[in-house]
């Protein structure tokens, strides 16, 4: 959810990478009812117009962006099983009868709506960009490389742009609807401190400030409690992955159910060896030669069941297994390693040709 959001004197925008409200995003409608109505804020929202998770900060530069407008309703229907469903329309239009507001579609990826965001739509009047509420972790460094929902964030304070990720990280599957609002006013109260206390980095791209904040709220039933949720400072847990995909055949095809949900290995219904229940992680046997076709099937089991004792402490991936919030100051940067040049002045220069002859 890309929200361009106005806290006290600004304006924010409002993004996420699952799309509009529906079963892959079924968070974004209820944080902007909640910042909106009872928090007073204003808010813009422009999000993806269909699921764009694992596609961390990609920009598809031949594709022509075409958007619609989008129209939530705040019906307050029991029986609809997600919260904001609506209209679209290839035109703005007044509001009708039970609709709350107007939000924008993009056909791109997160990054891309970040940036017509503030550039074409909003120039100059977005203070904060909120990217989320995520449907699932985006804890650790294998994760984080590949969020869409971070990768908005990043598009952001690549425009020198305050800008927080949010995740709701997945405990019970499904996710009880009773920690849904408790985890937007958590999740409101951490951006509205962060806001209001934003940390300084001597290194950031606007004014020595921190670039960007990854916060990661578990959903557990700790929500529900009057002490709530511990909230760390964390760093991200620097990890690795194995396996993405997997041979996808003939039979496979013939079976065609998808065993991985299009938000991520951390949604509702995964399996986080990428299979589905029941089934056998097949590999292209003797019959299947000269087939080159593979599924996204992650094998996850190490990056999400871990125990804390087996993560470093201080860690965003230590912290969301201990049910912990995890809250990450990022730079909008590839980390370098410390060399023997960092404390050399510009005059030592030579040092740092190289003397191998390739």
């Amino acid at each position: 959810m890309l929200a361009n959001v106005h806290i006290e004197a600004g304006v924010g925008d409002l993004e996420n990478d699952d799309g509009p409200p529906g079963p892959d995003s079924p968070y974004i409608y209820g944080l902007y009812r909640h910042l909106t109505q009872d928090l007073g804020w204003d808010v813009k929202v422009v999000i993806p117009s269909s699921q764009k998770s694992w596609i961390g900060k990609a920009y598809q530069i031949k594709d022509i962006i075409n958007g619609r407008f989008y129209y939530p309703r705040d019906d307050d229907i029991m029986w609809l099983p997600i919260d904001g469903l609506g209209e679209t329309s290839e035109y703005p239009r007044s509001l009708q009868e039970g609709e709350v507001a107007e939000w924008i579609l993009l056909d791109g990826t997160p990054a891309t709506c970040a940036n017509i965001a503030l550039h074409n739509l909003y120039h100059g009047a977005i203070d904060l960009l909120i990217s989320g509420p995520n449907l699932g972790r985006n804890s650790s460094a294998a994760f984080a490389l590949s969020s869409g929902t971070i990768g908005a964030a990043l598009s952001s304070s690549l425009s020198k742009t305050r800008s927080i990720a949010l995740s709701y990280g997945t405990v019970q599957h499904p996710t009880p609807p009773t920690l849904y609002e408790p985890a937007h006013r958590l999740g409101a109260r951490i951006i509205g401190h962060l806001w209001a206390n934003w940390g300084e980095d001597a290194g950031g791209l606007r004014a020595g400030e921190v670039d960007l904040y990854n916060v990661n709220i578990p959903m557990n039933d700790a929500l529900l409690h009057v002490d709530g949720l511990p909230i760390c400072w964390t760093r991200i847990w620097r990890n690795s992955y194995g396996r993405l995909f997997k041979a996808h055949t003939s039979r496979d095809a013939a079976a065609a159910a998808p065993s991985v949900s299009s938000a991520g290995p951390d949604s509702p219904s995964e399996d986080p060896r990428g299979t589905r229940a029941g089934t056998v992680d097949r590999q292209a046997g003797p019959n299947d030669v000269g087939m080159l076709s593979f599924k996204f099937a992650p094998d996850m089991t190490d990056l999400i069941q871990r125990e804390p004792s087996t993560l470093p402490v201080g860690s965003d991936g230590w912290a969301i297994a201990k049910g912990w919030v995890s809250v990450t100051p990022i730079r909008a940067s590839f980390a370098e390693p410390p060399v023997d040049w960092d404390n050399q002045s510009s005059t030592d220069i030579e040092e740092r040709i190289w003397k191998v002859k390739l």
